[in-house]
């Protein structure tokens, strides 16, 4: 049989432990600086009629930046970020449509690295 205690017994055994969170976390987001550089780099792939759309989710483990061809398709690429994954992988990660990783980085520019690239590649080819 078990043992009957009162509410603000469990609350408080709960703040010990960390079993149970009394408040909800924050969710995870882009900072300023990270979502000006992915929406330079959208702003150009536009540009050039390359994306069309885009979409941001976000919840407590990690946040999302989905680019489209077109709105009804799946997205062309997703720019994650996972904050836990930060000591392993690299907070960042470069996603294909078949949930294939593309590049992994500890910084944003590192992640969007090989994009960028191709965006550079454009440019020196329009001169």
């Amino acid at each position: 049989m078990s043992d009957v205690i009162s509410l603000e017994d469990y609350q408080r055994k709960a703040r010990t432990d960390g079993a149970v969170r009394s408040g909800k976390e924050p969710d995870i987001f882009f900072d300023r600086q990270e979502l000006d550089a992915i929406l330079n780099l959208y702003g150009f792939m536009v540009a050039r009629g390359e994306w069309r759309d885009y979409a941001i989710s976000h919840d407590r483990e990690s946040c999302c930046f989905a680019v489209f061809r077109r709105s009804a398709d799946e997205p062309v690429y997703r720019i994650v970020k996972t904050p836990k994954l930060a000591r392993r992988q690299g907070a960042y990660a470069v996603v294909a449509p078949g949930g294939r990783v593309l590049r992994r980085g500890k910084t944003l520019a590192g992640a969007i690295a090989d994009l960028e690239r191709q965006r550079l590649k454009l440019i020196d080819a329009a001169d």
